[in-house]
């Protein structure tokens, strides 16, 4: 990391599968480990941005934290 360890910057690639590695430096910098849930934000004309669940406003994470983790069973309708 460089002077200023507030910021970061990187490229990455998009691998066959559509996936990306965050960088080592940035994991460390946000504490994220092998299973945390992040939320990606698109919007055509700003871009893509990836954001900790903790950082979303009140009513977005009322949302989030509704919807079932990975082992629970989904009712279907």
């Amino acid at each position: 990391m460089g002077k200023d360890e507030r910021y970061f910057m990187s490229s990455v690639k998009i691998g066959p599968k559509g996936q990306i590695v965050i960088p080592k430096e940035a994991r460390a910098m946000f504490g994220l480990e092998p299973g945390d849930t992040l939320v990606l934000l698109a919007d055509k004309k700003k871009g893509i941005a990836l954001q900790t669940t903790d950082k979303l406003n009140p009513f977005l994470r009322k949302a989030f934290d509704a919807l079932p983790e990975d082992d629970e069973e989904v009712e279907e309708l």
